[in-house]
């Protein structure tokens, strides 16, 4: 049908609403959908972008931290357990049969 005289193209409505539940999901509950939806355009785009560098480096953070983990010791792949004792040393015990 294409573009209309009043109301939102379909794309920007979705993009509008995307930007929406992105803000108010990962804002830990700082935010709501009704302010975010009466937010000034540029300060909703303000908070997104803010929002999206913050989580951006969290993620940097977690896979340096994960490289310097794999690159100590890439050859382990079992899970340090002290003091509990391999299952092939386990003794089994059956109760007679009746």
């Amino acid at each position: 049908m294409g573009l209309t005289f009043f109301g939102l193209t379909p794309e920007y409505r979705f993009s509008l609403f995307k930007q929406i539940h992105e803000i108010v999901f990962h804002g830990n509950g700082g935010y709501d959908w009704h302010t975010i939806y009466n937010m000034p355009i540029w300060l909703r785009n303000f908070t997104f972008n803010s929002l999206k560098k913050y989580y951006d480096e969290q993620n940097e953070q977690v896979e340096a931290q994960n490289n310097i983990m794999t690159n100590q010791n890439p050859s382990k792949t079992e899970i340090a357990r002290p003091n509990i004792t391999p299952k092939s040393t386990y003794t089994t015990i059956t109760a007679p049969k009746k």
